[in-house]
């Protein structure tokens, strides 16, 4: 077991992580203001941030690059839908939606998760499971305002929830590699396999890559694209994947759960700082809840009631 400095380690490993990853949508936002269409900039970031850890693992850690037969199937439908499918819908949901609020709605994620295991693999869940997805629909529903018919945009509000179902199916496809793929090797292929499946749609041969050389302007700042692109790969992706792995390997996932919900404040934070996005009343306390309810669902699917069949998934977070 670890000990206390360890945990305390990998504490501040997780919060690394956070920090990184709640750069994502602030920087996708910039790159948009730069030129560059949501699908661009996604593809941009899995095809750079995959190379690197390609190569980082080729030298390093060569063994963590071997993916078994058996597993292409699984690791197929892992970079389309976990890794592709999760960043495409999300990076499209920013082009309507604040930063703050599409954190938020792909932070109910969980719920699918429990309903997922339940009813599909037929694992027997505690009440609690239940009982926080309930508390995060709840959440969601006053984030929406659904009271005052949505208001926010009903198309970003589908995509931000197409992003969340993805990002289930990053939790239930990661837990099936578990004893079977390095989680850095599954992390550098699942980049690089996503970048291959968007090719078609994002056309990397029409991206106008001339405009990293130019600047890009958010309400009152402006930076060379550049900076937002380096931000982008190298922070919340490359160090932001990276970092989430060992955190995770020195945290129990109820712990790690916790502190990736910070991810939504993060973002939230940078969005304000850089964006000048702030959240309403509702969004704040809806948020809250949605939160707590993620956070109840989650401690509770990765700790099941004995009577269970095949083991569930560990959650700490959804890396955007």
């Amino acid at each position: 077991m670890l000990g206390v400095a360890g945990r305390r380690g990998g504490l501040a490993v997780a919060l690394v992580s956070v920090v990184c990853f709640s750069l994502s949508g602030p920087t996708a936002k910039f790159l948009g203001a730069a030129g560059f269409a949501p699908l661009e900039a996604v593809w941009m970031r899995m095809a750079a941030a995959g190379l690197i850890l390609m190569a980082a693992l080729a030298v390093f850690r060569p063994r963590a690059l071997r993916i078994p037969r058996k597993s292409l199937p699984h690791f197929a439908l892992y970079a389309a839908v976990a890794v592709a499918g999760m960043q495409a819908l999300f990076f499209l949901a920013l082009t309507r939606l604040p930063v703050g609020v599409t954190l938020l709605i792909e932070y109910t994620s969980p719920v699918a998760v429990v309903f997922w295991v339940r009813f599909v693999r037929k694992v027997r869940l505690p009440l609690a499971a239940f009982a926080g997805a309930l508390i995060a629909v709840a959440g969601l529903a006053i984030v929406v305002e659904v009271w005052a018919g949505l208001k926010i945009d009903a198309l970003g509000l589908l995509l931000a929830l197409g992003a969340a179902a993805c990002c289930a199916g990053y939790f239930l496809l990661s837990d099936s590699f578990a004893d079977e793929i390095d989680p850095f090797g599954l992390v550098a292929w699942g980049l690089i396999g996503a970048a291959t499946v968007l090719i078609p749609i994002s056309q990397p041969w029409n991206i106008p890559w001339e405009r990293l050389g130019g600047t890009a302007t958010v309400g009152t700042t402006t930076l060379p694209a550049l900076v937002p692109f380096a931000a982008l790969v190298l922070g919340a992706t490359v160090i932001a994947y990276l970092t989430s792995i060992v955190a995770l390997r020195r945290l129990s996932a109820a712990v790690g759960s916790t502190v990736a919900s910070l991810e939504v404040i993060a973002g939230s934070l940078a969005a304000f700082v850089l964006l000048g996005e702030a959240l309403g009343l509702h969004q704040i306390l809806g948020g809250l809840i949605v939160l707590a309810g993620a956070l109840i669902a989650q401690t509770a699917v990765v700790r099941p009631s004995p009577v269970t069949a095949p083991p569930v998934p560990e959650m700490a977070g959804a890396p955007t």
